[in-house]
């Protein structure tokens, strides 16, 4: 039986960092990493950024293919469900002509955690693609997913907050055993999500044992009052 190249939906965030990392971890032949780079805020993809994905890709050593943000535009006017099918649109289109190169795809890895939304539209693609989906995060326990990743050695930086309880300070702040425990304060005070499943903060892996080479970042914080990102001023990979 013909076993077919694998891809991962890859944004450079812990979540499908972590996905792919347990996918190759497992020896399944992932070939290519496919990052989908949204204009504005998305229903169906982590957004912050997604162009650094590419230097991630070089220190993992796998290629890379970029989905266009040209490919879709956001409808603020479109009920949430049809924005998010046509959101994943491109993203089927792309792996589409992957499947007509290869003859096939083996699976597709995904960093979903909580979100029913995403992982029920990334399920019913598979299943038009004829791919396994591999999703080791799913409802899995927060904390348990957390300790796991440092444990393995992940470096995960902190890029973008957006919730009640995260000030400016933790704007590149490693996500580390002291930052998890005042997560756990903020979760028990505020309700935040240890992983920041709701969009809470968003994240950067800048190191981990599937990449040859840690990334290096340089940064200004941009702050507006309850909310605010890094802005990456240089980025490389480390000598």
């Amino acid at each position: 039986m013909t076993e077919y190249p694998w891809v991962s939906l890859f944004s450079g965030g812990k979540d499908s960092s972590w996905a792919l990392y347990r996918a190759l971890e497992a020896g399944h032949p992932v070939e290519r990493l496919v990052t989908v780079h949204p204009e504005g805020d998305s229903y169906m993809y982590h957004t912050p950024a997604t162009h650094l994905a590419g230097l991630a890709a070089e220190s993992i050593g796998i290629d890379l293919l970029d989905v266009s943000p040209g490919d879709f535009a956001a409808d603020e006017a479109a009920e949430s469900g049809a924005q998010g099918d046509r959101e994943l649109e491109p993203l089927e289109r792309a792996l589409e002509s992957l499947a007509d190169e290869w003859g096939g795809i083996g699976g597709v890895t995904a960093g979903a955690v909580e979100s029913e939304y995403q992982t029920s539209r990334i399920e019913a693609m598979c299943d038009r693609l004829d791919a396994e989906l591999f999703a080791p995060l799913w409802q899995r326990e927060p904390r348990a997913l957390a300790d796991a990743m440092l444990d393995a050695g992940f470096e995960i930086r902190i890029v973008q907050v957006a919730a009640y309880g995260l000030d400016e300070s933790w704007l590149g702040r490693t996500l580390d055993a002291d930052a998890l425990a005042d997560l756990e304060a903020l979760n028990e005070e505020y309700g935040v999500h240890l992983l920041g499943e709701g969009g809470e903060f968003e994240t950067f892996v800048t190191d981990g044992p599937h990449m040859a080479r840690r990334i290096e970042l340089t940064y200004d914080t941009v702050w507006a009052g309850d909310r605010g990102h890094i802005e990456v001023t240089d980025a490389r990979l480390a000598e």
